[in-house]
Protein backbone atom coordinates (compact mmCIF):
# COMPACT_ATOMS: atom_id res chain seq x y z
CA UNK A 1 0.00 0.00 0.00
CA UNK A 2 1.08 3.29 -0.95
CA UNK A 3 1.65 6.64 1.72
CA UNK A 4 -0.62 9.36 1.15
CA UNK A 5 1.24 12.56 1.78
CA UNK A 6 -1.13 15.57 2.76
CA UNK A 7 1.07 18.98 2.78
CA UNK A 8 -0.22 21.70 4.87
CA UNK A 9 -2.57 22.71 2.40
CA UNK A 10 -0.53 24.25 -0.39
CA UNK A 11 -1.04 21.88 -3.04
CA UNK A 12 -4.37 22.18 -2.46
CA UNK A 13 -4.66 25.34 -2.39
CA UNK A 14 -2.99 26.17 -5.96
CA UNK A 15 -5.56 23.09 -7.11
CA UNK A 16 -8.07 25.25 -5.65
CA UNK A 17 -7.29 28.35 -6.52
CA UNK A 18 -5.53 27.67 -9.57
CA UNK A 19 -6.71 24.48 -10.96
CA UNK A 20 -8.73 25.77 -13.93
CA UNK A 21 -5.83 28.31 -15.54
CA UNK A 22 -3.74 26.86 -17.97
CA UNK A 23 -0.24 27.03 -18.13
CA UNK A 24 3.27 26.31 -19.90
CA UNK A 25 5.85 24.39 -18.25
CA UNK A 26 8.30 27.27 -19.72
CA UNK A 27 5.75 29.55 -16.66
CA UNK A 28 5.72 27.14 -14.15
CA UNK A 29 9.59 27.05 -14.34
CA UNK A 30 10.14 30.56 -14.29
CA UNK A 31 8.03 30.63 -11.08
CA UNK A 32 10.15 28.32 -10.00
CA UNK A 33 13.29 30.23 -10.07
CA UNK A 34 11.79 33.23 -8.82
CA UNK A 35 11.01 30.84 -5.87
CA UNK A 36 14.20 29.74 -5.57
CA UNK A 37 16.01 33.26 -5.72
CA UNK A 38 13.75 34.40 -3.06
CA UNK A 39 14.22 31.78 -0.60
CA UNK A 40 17.69 29.59 -1.63
CA UNK A 41 16.95 27.52 1.11
CA UNK A 42 14.90 25.69 -1.07
CA UNK A 43 17.30 24.77 -4.00
CA UNK A 44 17.72 21.20 -3.32
CA UNK A 45 13.78 19.90 -3.07
CA UNK A 46 12.91 22.20 -5.93
CA UNK A 47 15.41 20.96 -7.83
CA UNK A 48 14.32 17.29 -7.04
CA UNK A 49 10.73 17.94 -7.59
CA UNK A 50 11.31 19.61 -11.59
CA UNK A 51 14.00 16.59 -11.99
CA UNK A 52 11.03 14.04 -11.50
CA UNK A 53 8.62 16.06 -13.10
CA UNK A 54 10.85 16.11 -15.97
CA UNK A 55 11.70 12.46 -16.27
CA UNK A 56 8.37 10.83 -15.48
CA UNK A 57 7.91 9.28 -18.95
CA UNK A 58 11.28 7.57 -18.60
CA UNK A 59 11.81 4.12 -17.73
Amino acid sequence: MRAVYFTDRGIEELEKRRGEEEVTLAWVAGRLREFVDDFPGFETPVERLATWLARLDDE
